[in-house]
């Protein structure tokens, strides 16, 4: 097989050679006859009999020049600008080699011949190489037309990122692509053709030219483009009923990864309105550095995404502990494969267990503590109230106390803006962890913090997930209500705000993101279920199931009464500690921890004494 491929190598080779001494040999007598406006003089013809009497040398200087510059190694059939740069450097020298010789044999021609030889071979050797490509255009352009089977397809974007994307869209054999129509919003470029198809609008024509083109398939090739303008042409898109994919982000076009197979669907989080938070991690990570690191609940989405990047930044050592075993092992392994020089220990256990903990603090003596471990569904929470109270607060108050007795340097809570005014058991015990670490902030050297944040795109039990399975199964997509509203990030953006807390930490603070403007649950599911390429309440229906126990319409980040603090970063807040009685508190700590024991029905009822913010609903 490998002998047969080898063979037809060096015959390709060798024909090209011959097809090139051939150009060779007739550049010289039409660059003759250029010159002399196609009349055969005498002067003529006693120019091209020098010419013939260099041209052995001519032949074998050039072919050797030829090599050299590589014109026997490129696959012709995608012959590119660089391969016409080539040809035009072999052909400069090949002239500039004949002129030289010819001198030196004392082999007369006119002053223009060179110049004139260099155009005939250029053109010989440049139509000949650029035919494999113009016929696999031909060729390309046939197959082009018999469009049965194939994807009607948009492409939003005629810069490079474009280009690329058409080029391989039609150079592959593996796409069921046909690109009809290219939109772009630069005035200069409407009108014109890329690559053969047509620029026929700006972003505000998409509706239209997707109903003249029968499109069924729009792909946005804008890498570089802010997020406000992306957001705004997927609502565009959203409003047909065409399938959309989009090219990700300038580093891959940067890296030459613009592919076919680089497209990815759209995501629901592409609509969320406003460009993700800068917390400028690199900057701020040097103080884990050399540190060693504890993680509860590292297993979890939150807690995994915060190993990653602490594992990124050279701690001492990382110490994940969580009580479900196979998110552990997951995270273990990615981590071994990811960062093998990492000090890395898992461990299984609950933060319930106060012996687990003071003992996992008394061996590793963790310097920095992120606490994640939480039970964090409202609805499940609302049946099991006692649970909530074991694992969130009273994990919570265990954990810092480990913290605290060890001497940590810094605590982090991972909150929620359900903290707020809550209406929920789970909202409610956040609330009562955050003044958990408020109270052991005034009488620890430990510095702690907490972190509130609103609902995380893609975590584990969150809406997308859901909504998107439902599509899947071809509906109905369940919401609870048609004016609930929620305010959402991404999981980068909730790890960088919580690792923003603990290098900026003093003590005390609660640290808040502005998330922008909430988004409405029953939008969310209709656009899903748009860029999911179905019409809403016709291909894939919506039903209203009702508010669950313990939820309300709309989350707030911050109680009227904490006021905001701005920090460096200006979509970074810090919300003002209300005060309370810390030893009354105390007591009533001790008091829940002994009504979830006993798995007390009026628990709610002792919560809402402790926090008066909350109030019970459903």
């Amino acid at each position: 097989m490998f002998k047969n491929k080898s063979k037809k190598m060096i015959y390709r080779i060798l024909l090209l050679m011959l097809a090139d001494m051939i150009i060779i040999t007739v550049a010289g007598p039409l660059a003759i006859y250029m010159r002399y406006n196609w009349l055969f003089e005498p002067r003529a013809i006693e120019f091209i009999e020098n010419i013939f009497k260099y041209l052995p040398w001519n032949l074998l200087i050039s072919i050797g020049i030829f090599m050299l510059c590589r014109l026997y190694q490129g696959i012709w059939k995608y012959a590119s600008a660089s391969d016409l740069v080539n040809i035009l450097i072999a052909c400069l020298c090949s002239a500039a080699s004949q002129f030289l010789g010819m001198k030196l044999l004392g082999l007369e021609f006119p002053r223009s011949y060179p110049f004139l030889y260099f155009v005939m071979l250029a053109m010989g050797i440049s139509v000949f190489r650029f035919m494999y490509r113009i016929l696999g255009y031909i060729q390309s352009r046939r197959e082009g037309m018999l469009t049965a089977g194939k994807k009607n397809t948009m492409i939003v974007g005629a810069g490079e990122a474009g280009y690329t994307l058409l080029k391989e869209l039609q150079n592959s054999r593996f796409v069921g692509q046909h690109v009809c129509c290219i939109v772009d919003d630069d005035p200069g470029k409407r009108g014109k053709y890329l690559r053969g198809v047509l620029v026929a609008g700006s972003r505000y024509d998409i509706c239209r030219l997707a109903r003249e083109y029968e499109i069924d398939e729009i792909m946005i090739a804008m890498p570089s483009a802010t997020h406000g303008t992306i957001q705004e042409i997927l609502d565009i898109c959203s409003q047909t009923s065409c399938k959309l994919k989009v090219l990700p982000g300038l580093y891959q076009l940067v890296n030459g990864e613009v592919s076919v197979s680089k497209l990815r669907n759209v995501e629901i989080e592409d609509l969320l309105g406003r460009d993700p938070v800068d917390t400028q991690i690199d900057r701020i990570m040097d103080y884990v550095s050399g540190k060693t690191v504890l993680v509860t609940g590292g297993g979890g989405s939150i807690g995994s995404e915060l190993c990653r990047q602490i594992a990124r930044h050279t701690p001492k050592r990382l110490v994940i502990f969580d009580i479900y075993e196979n998110n552990a092992y997951d995270i273990q392994q990615e981590l071994k494969r990811d960062y093998p020089a990492l000090d890395l220990v898992v461990l299984i256990g609950s933060v319930r267990n106060t012996h687990r903990i003071n003992n996992i603090f008394e061996i590793y003596r963790p310097q920095i503590v992120y606490h994640a471990a939480a039970h964090k569904h409202v609805p499940l929470m609302e049946d099991s109230p006692n649970e909530a109270i074991k694992n969130n607060v009273m994990g919570t108050y265990k954990t810092a106390q480990a913290a605290d007795r060890y001497h940590a340097s810094r605590f982090v809570l991972i909150s929620t803006d359900k903290a707020v005014n809550p209406t929920n058991i789970m909202g409610a015990s956040k609330r009562l962890c955050e003044m958990i670490v408020q109270m052991m902030n005034h009488q620890s050297q430990t510095e702690f913090v907490a972190v509130r944040f609103g609902n995380v795109l893609g975590s584990n039990g969150s809406v997308i997930p859901l909504f998107k399975k439902q599509i899947e199964e071809g509906g109905p997509v369940t919401v609870t209500h048609p004016d609930i509203i929620r305010y959402f990030m991404t999981i980068p953006e909730a790890v960088s705000l919580v690792l923003q807390a603990g290098a900026q930490a003093k003590g005390g603070e609660i640290f808040v993101l502005d998330m922008g403007k909430p988004v409405k649950i029953l939008d969310l599911a209709l656009n899903l279920i748009r860029l999911s390429g179905y019409k809403p309440y016709e291909d894939i229906d919506i039903q209203f199931t009702g508010l669950r126990p313990g939820e309300k319409l709309y989350e707030e980040l911050l109680m009227s009464e904490e006021g905001l603090q701005s920090t460096e970063n200006e979509l970074i807040h810090i919300g003002k500690p209300i005060e309370f009685d810390e030893e009354e508190f105390r007591q009533q700590l001790e008091e829940l921890d002994q009504m979830s024991k006993t798995d007390d029905a009026k628990i709610k009822e002792k919560v809402m004494e402790i926090v008066p913010t909350y109030h019970m609903r459903g």
